[in-house]
Formats: C-alpha cells, sequence, structure tokens
C-alpha cells in the first residue's frame, strides 16, 4: 500500500484552577512524496504540533498563575520529603 497523505492531530487540557480550563489541540497534515518517509513524517508532525499547543498555552498559563503555584507547591513538597529522609540517615 502506498500512503500518499498523513496527518496528526494533537490536544491537551489545562487547569486554570477555579473549575476553569483550556483546550488546545493542533492538526496538521501532509503530502508524501515518492522517496519519503511516512513514519518520520508522522514524528515530524506530531513533534511541531506539540509544540505549537505549548507555545499557545504559555500565555494564558503564565497569565493563570494556577499551574505555576501547583509546581512551586508540588516542589516544596518534594523538598520537605527529601529534608525530612536526610535527617532520618
Amino acid at each position: 500500500m502506498k500512503i500518499t497523505t498523513v496527518s496528526i492531530s494533537y490536544s491537551r487540557k489545562f487547569n486554570l484552577g477555579s473549575y476553569e480550563s483550556l483546550d488546545l489541540g493542533c492538526s496538521l497534515w501532509a503530502q508524501l512524496e515518492e522517496e519519503e518517509d511516512a513514519d518520520g513524517v508522522v514524528q515530524y508532525l506530531y513533534h511541531q504540533a506539540k509544540a505549537s499547543v505549548k507555545n499557545a498555552a504559555i500565555p494564558v498559563l503564565k497569565a493563570s498563575g494556577y499551574q505555576i503555584n501547583k509546581v512551586n507547591s508540588q516542589k516544596q513538597s518534594v523538598d520537605t520529603s527529601i529534608e525530612e529522609n536526610s535527617e532520618e540517615l
């Protein structure tokens, strides 16, 4: 079977806190030439779609602050756990 067109869709839901979320998605497709590897093109499209979603989400996530606070609280929890475990040694 000869593949002439490939497509990829990537979507992600981001929690903004206060019962709000952000759904972002990207779909890309490409026409293949005779010598092109379909799997390689699919991987390339996937990484491009993922980067596009990430770039679109960054300004909204920075404005919301929820994700940043969530990461900081998780980091503090891990740091505290490491300190407690090192005291036991």
